[in-house]
C-alpha cells in the first residue's frame, strides 16, 4: 500500500492537470472562434450610407412586400434627384405598415377603375402609383438576401417631418421627382370647376382620377405641380404627411390655366 500511493497520488496530479489543461484549451478555442465569428460578421457589416442630396428630393416607390428580420416590409425602387433609379429597395421602419396599405388601397383602386371611362373627359382611368418622398439625404444599407442585392431604407433615421406620400399616373412618378428637385416649379389647388378636368389627355384624366380616388382612401387629391410649359396632377396621403413638405401638401394657390 505504501509504494502504491505515492504512485496514486502522482498519477492523480497528471490526471488533475491535464484536466485543467483540456478545459484551457476548450476555453482558448472558444475564446478564438467568438472572436473569428465577430471578426468576419464585422468584414461582411456593410455601413450605413447616405445617398441623395442634403438639400433635395428623393422618392420611394412601392410595388409589393419582402420578409425582412422577421417582418413585412414595402420593397421597390428608390428615385434620386439625379434620375437615378436603386431597384430593389427596402423600406424598413417607421411607416412601413402604413405605406403597406396605402399601396394596397391603390392597387384595389386601380383594379376597380382603371378600363373604365372618365365621366368627364370620356378619356379610359389610367393606373396611378403612390410614392413616399424624402427631403434629404436617405441612410440605405446594403444588404444581400437569397443572393439580391437590396437598399434598406433606414426609414427609423429619417426625421419624420421629411417624409410625405403622394400618388399619380404611375409613368409621371420620376417626372414629378425631377419637377420638385427643380427651382421655381410650385404646387396649386384645382377647383371644382377647373377646365382642365375636361381636357382629353392623360393629364385632364388623372387630375379627375385623384379626386375619385380620395373618395375611398385616406387620400386627397386635385393637386398640380406647375411648370413653365405643363402641369403634372397629383394626390396626397393622409399619412405620411410631413411638415417639411407642406408647399406640396397643404397647398392654398388655386391653378388657372388661362395665367
Amino acid at each position: 500500500m505504501l509504494k502504491g500511493e505515492p504512485l496514486w497520488v502522482f498519477l492523480g496530479g497528471v490526471v488533475v492537470a491535464l484536466k485543467y489543461v483540456i478545459i484551457g484549451i476548450v476555453v482558448v478555442v472558444a475564446v478564438v472562434a467568438a472572436a473569428l465569428v465577430l471578426i468576419l460578421h464585422t468584414a461582411h457589416q456593410v455601413p450605413v450610407q447616405y445617398v441623395g442630396s442634403p438639400s433635395g428630393y428623393e422618392a420611394f416607390v412601392p410595388s409589393g412586400t419582402i420578409s425582412y428580420k422577421g417582418q413585412t416590409d414595402p420593397v421597390g425602387d428608390l428615385i434620386l434627384p439625379n434620375g437615378t433609379t436603386l431597384k430593389h429597395a427596402i423600406w424598413n421602419g417607421k411607416y412601413a405598415d402604413t405605406i403597406i396599405k396605402n399601396h394596397n388601397q391603390i392597387v384595389q383602386l386601380n383594379s376597380q377603375f382603371v378600363g373604365q371611362t372618365d365621366p368627364v373627359n370620356n378619356q379610359p382611368y389610367v393606373p396611378l402609383q403612390d410614392f413616399y418622398v424624402i427631403k434629404g439625404q436617405v441612410p440605405v444599407q446594403q444588404v444581400t438576401l437569397n443572393g439580391q442585392t437590396y437598399y434598406v431604407i433606414e426609414a427609423d433615421k429619417i426625421n419624420p417631418a421629411n417624409i410625405a406620400g403622394f400618388y399619380t399616373y404611375d409613368k409621371w412618378v420620376p417626372n414629378f421627382i425631377a419637377a420638385i428637385n427643380t427651382p421655381g416649379t410650385y404646387a396649386a389647388v384645382l377647383p371644382g370647376n377647373s377646365p382642365v378636368y375636361q381636357w382629353t389627355n392623360t393629364t385632364g384624366t388623372a387630375a379627375y382620377q385623384t379626386m375619385v380616388y380620395g373618395h375611398y382612401g385616406p387620400f386627397d387629391g386635385g393637386v398640380v405641380l406647375v411648370l413653365p410649359n405643363k402641369i403634372i396632377p397629383y394626390g396626397t396621403t393622409y399619412y405620411p404627411s410631413g411638415t417639411s413638405l407642406n408647399n406640396y401638401t397643404l397647398v392654398q394657390q388655386i391653378y388657372n390655366p388661362s395665367s
